[in-house]
């Protein structure tokens, strides 16, 4: 076998199922060589991480081979859209690094799908149904028991089209009637049984105002989209397989009478992203926000992609854990640790060191010099050393975390402890000689002496220790917020819990830190920066800081602790 034809056999091997049926399609010739897909979302609420993998799909696939996707905004339900919706999409899709070709709203075609519907009741294959939607409910039948007309079905073709211009004049109220496409009420494939294809809608249109009051459901107005548009791969998710003989069902009536064997948009289906400790729909998200559970849609717990961004996520990680948990016609439920893992390790290359001290405790070199202050390098990246350095004070008085000091520590303790040496970070080596307590017991200062001789950098520093500490300088430093965000969710799967989602809320998924200090460094710093504490997680600024009041976010600690915890 030649080194070329390995190497297509590898590429062929990586592709996944979608890449095949698209490569497949291209090398046949199909759609005249054009690779055209769209990504399709309802503008009623922000887009989520499971949106995040169709994003992927559509824009990468047809990035990948050449071809263009689409923004089209399915724009059929005026009740819950709102342009508020369509600008954080687009902000969304443009953030994980995507370009559409062009942006379409499903709305461009009432006047299309119109003109089709009246179509099919001239033809004898739509009627007017004033049946309530629980009689139609019934009347469909079951998967094993065939449906049964409804008493409209047969209904004259005129009195059918007099009645669904009524339905669009205003004249009919919401709920009166419905027009349904005339089918098959014993089809095995319960979409077929003369399912519903308009509604009144009585409500003004974000974008055609009040021009329609009846308006197409999706099975009707998807695949015509599609094939006005020129799409050539409708790819979507599992739920829409049964759909796909009435996607194509209706392209044909559309089309009627012409060839669409190479034209015809192809719909294919991939598993949703399913991820632990989190819901996805967009109902129980709209709850959250509307009742105040969380603090907005961009609340960084919540798995909306303005909410991920927010948290200190980058595109990158989101991107790289699509590809981790692949495409496949099984659905299944991700490890919320995965994504973590995906954001740490992207972010541990792009991430600037500083120091930050989230419970702090005094410490005092005593042998140090009162009122001497010296200023040390920090590097910025050691993952990027092209990212330079920046300077921070070192004085007689700092500030570590509380956690790193113990008056009577066990024997693999390797932090302050009486009588025990660590390396302060970029500074010295300093051995505890004691500490001091309130009148409470609780530990107020801790104390050592330093060994100038250890300073990191000289000649002869470089002495080994077990432990090493971050700090800051008392008189050097900033006090700021800090947000600790975790699980949104108490609860693996929340989505198949029986119980009131509410009741599975994590009481501990944000925990606000007030009495914190963080180095004055990262005054030049903005939010969506991304950050790490030393020897405590990534964080970023959040969009709520001021000069006055710094807030930073917790997006990840360095390890993946949740796991231990709750197994």
């Amino acid at each position: 076998m030649t080194t070329t034809n390995t190497e297509e056999l590898s590429e062929k091997k990586s592709l996944n199922f979608v890449e095949e049926l698209v490569t497949a399609d291209l090398a046949a010739g199909k759609n005249d060589g054009r690779l055209q897909t769209r990504f399709p979302p309802e503008p009623n609420g922000y887009l989520h991480i499971g949106h995040a993998k169709a994003i992927c799909m559509d824009f990468g696939i047809a990035q990948k081979y050449g071809g263009v996707c689409n923004l089209r905004l399915d724009d059929t339900n005026p009740v819950k859209e709102d342009t508020e919706y369509v600008e954080a999409i687009k902000e969304d899709i443009q953030w994980l690094g995507f370009k559409w070709g062009n942006i379409y709203h499903a709305s461009d075609y009432f006047q299309q799908l119109w003109d089709f519907a009246i179509r099919l009741i001239e033809e004898g294959k739509a009627y007017v149904d004033e049946q309530t939607s629980e009689e139609i409910a019934i009347q469909k039948g079951t998967p094993t028991q065939a449906g049964t007309p409804s008493p409209y079905r047969d209904r004259p073709i005129e009195e059918n089209l007099e009645l669904f211009k009524k339905m669009n004049s205003g004249e009919a109220e919401e709920g009166s009637m419905v027009l349904r496409a005339k089918i098959d009420m014993a089809s095995p494939n319960m979409h077929f049984r003369d399912p519903i294809i308009y509604r009144i809608i009585n409500k003004e249109h974000h974008r055609t105002g009040n021009k329609w009051k009846a308006y197409p459901m999706y099975d009707f107005a998807h695949g015509q989209s599609d094939y006005f548009e020129g799409v050539t791969h409708s790819i979507c998710t599992l739920e829409f397989v049964p759909h796909r003989p009435l996607y194509d069902y209706f392209i044909d009536e559309l089309k009627q009478g012409k060839d669409l064997a190479d034209h015809r948009p192809r719909q294919i289906e991939f598993n949703r992203l399913n991820l632990t400790y989190t819901v996805m729909s967009k109902r129980k998200l709209l709850a959250l926000v509307k009742e105040g559970l969380v603090n907005g849609w961009d609340d960084p717990r919540m798995p909306t992609l303005c909410g991920y961004r927010r948290r200190g996520y980058s595109p990158e990680a989101i991107r790289k854990f699509i590809d981790m948990i692949g495409y496949t016609k099984f659905d299944a439920l991700n490890d919320f640790a995965m994504l973590e893992a995906a954001v740490r390790e992207d972010l541990n290359q792009r991430a600037t060191r500083v120091s930050a001290v989230l419970n702090p405790v005094k410490l005092i070199i005593t042998n140090y010099p009162e009122g001497q202050t010296e200023e040390l390098e920090a590097i910025n990246n050691p993952e990027n050393l092209s990212e330079g350095s920046h300077t921070i004070e070192f004085s007689r008085e700092l500030w570590i975390e509380r956690e790193d000091f113990m008056e009577n520590a066990p024997k693999k303790y390797f932090r302050l402890t009486p009588g025990n040496e660590v390396r302060l970070k970029n500074a010295y080596i300093v051995k505890c000689t004691g500490c001091k307590k309130d009148e409470n017991g609780n530990v107020c200062e801790v104390y050592c002496e330093y060994d100038p001789a250890s300073k990191s950098g000289l000649p002869g520093a470089d002495r080994k220790v077990k432990g090493t500490l971050h700090w800051l300088s008392c008189n050097h430093c900033l006090p700021a917020e800090v947000r600790l965000y975790d699980r949104l969710f108490s609860v693996e799967n929340p989505s198949a819990d029986e119980r009131d989602f509410r009741e599975l809320l994590n009481p501990d998924s944000l925990k606000v830190l007030t009495n914190c200090y963080v180095e004055k460094f990262l005054t030049t710093k903005h939010p969506l920066d991304y950050l790490q504490f030393q020897r405590i997680g990534y964080f970023t600024m959040d969009k709520d800081s001021t000069a006055d009041h710094l807030i930073f976010n917790r997006t990840v600690g360095l390890k993946d602790t949740w796991s231990k915890i709750n197994k």
